[in-house]
């Protein structure tokens, strides 16, 4: 950071307010801290936001997965359902550009943190809920998991093998891109608010996320009346492009287009299939998928990955390994693009945080805060409140704080 205390970034100055938790609304706010944005969590005192508990693993003390989704944030504790705290919310919110909420719908009106409540201390507020369902309508009032929408969504219908138990992708992808959504929602409400000068309320949610994902499987769908299945590591519409096992290993195999096609053929000593009727387009190919597949997979078997790996590549043929975590975070390019980030932390010591993939020409993503410690800048926000001493300590024997 530079010696002034700037950060260079394009959300520096932008206050925003965090009263959400898990996932959803964290990961939101951590993406907007990494912006440069000054952000304030407000945690349940003694307790916090639920990931803190949520291991093993945990590191010092700290679970894992708490540590995934908070850095650039300032914790504080705030028992909301005491007027007293509720007050500590408005003054934030006073100075707040942006308030951040993942209770069930309904939940943030009976505490009086509420888009109506707030936006009367602050109109140029900008107030963006996520929930499972959305705001309104039947299935509003229902609480909701990622497990439950990647189910419910369409997604677990099209993950796994044709004939497996229903399979959940690896990580919270639902949960994860609501959050995105949320930022790009956010960021472009701060942009209506320099014309306007008026804030507004968002409302994401994990369904309507999730149903806009479905893209191609869902215009499949519109187009031949007909549900997609889940096809395993294959894809509806390419041919060949999925896991094949080698001798060793299953690796990768991506021939997107024609030309991939050819050069594929040319680097498998496979000329004979390239022109053959069967095979030619990519629309005989998915035609005659079992065929080609079965055909490949045999030859496949003869060789270790690294073989097919190394050929294919040679020939400029998309393909690669299935890596473990443990690769895909010593990977040379992954380290390269820096998205293996250590910070210090004050409990835990060097911890290590997958970074942000976003790179802009004229300034850097900035990891200022680690995780912060429960509560840990509670004494400093409300000295800026305007506090003093003897107020905090009261607040804190009466347990607000």
């Amino acid at each position: 950071m530079p010696a002034n205390g700037k950060t260079g970034l394009p959300l520096e100055g932008i206050r925003v307010l965090d009263i959400s938790r898990v996932l959803t609304g964290p990961f939101c706010t951590m993406i907007l801290g990494d912006l440069g944005a000054e952000v304030i969590k407000v945690e349940m005192p003694g307790v916090g936001d639920e990931t803190r508990a949520w291991g093993p693993p945990f590191v010092g003390g700290e679970s894992a997965y708490y540590l995934s989704i908070n850095r650039n944030k300032k914790s504080i504790t705030v028992n909301m359902k005491d007027p007293r705290g509720r007050e500590i919310i408005y003054r934030l919110a006073r100075q707040a550009d942006v308030m951040v909420e993942n209770f069930l719908p309904g939940t943030a009106r009976r505490l009086g943190v509420d888009y109506e409540t707030i936006r009367e201390i602050n109109p140029r507020i900008i107030y963006c809920s996520l929930s499972g369902y959305g705001q309104d309508g039947p299935c509003a009032q229902q609480p909701a998991y990622d497990l439950l929408m990647q189910g419910e969504g369409g997604l677990m219908s099209i993950t796994g093998l044709r004939d497996g138990e229903p399979v959940r992708i690896g990580v919270a992808l639902v949960d994860i891109g609501a959050g995105m959504y949320a930022v790009i929602g956010i960021l472009a409400a701060l942009l209506a608010r320099r014309e306007t000068g008026r804030g507004q309320y968002i409302d994401v949610s994990l369904l309507d996320t999730e149903v806009s994902w479905l893209s191609y499987a869902a215009s499949n769908y519109f187009a031949s009346g007909k549900n997609p299945v889940p096809m395993g590591s294959a894809h509806p519409s390419i041919v060949p492009y999925r896991a094949f096992r080698a001798k060793d290993r299953y690796f990768i195999l991506a021939v997107g287009n024609d030309a991939i096609w050819q050069r594929f053929c040319k680097a498998m000593g496979l000329e004979h299939l390239a022109d053959d009727p069967r095979f030619v387009t990519n629309e005989m190919r998915v035609k005659h998928r079992e065929e080609l597949e079965s055909l490949l997979a045999e030859i496949f078997a003869t060789e270790e990955a690294a073989h097919w790996i190394n050929l294919l590549q040679e020939h400029r043929v998309p393909c690669g390994p299935i890596n473990a975590i443990s690769e895909v975070v010593s990977h040379p390019q992954v380290l390269h693009r820096g998205m293996v980030v250590e910070m210090d932390h004050p409990q835990a010591g060097k911890v290590k945080v997958v970074g942000n993939p976003i790179h802009f020409g004229e300034f850097s993503v900035q990891y200022r805060l680690p995780p912060p410690l429960l509560g840990q800048h509670t004494r400093e926000v409300l000295r800026e409140l305007g506090y003093n001493e003897e107020e905090i300590e009261e607040l804190k024997a009466g347990g607000v704080i």
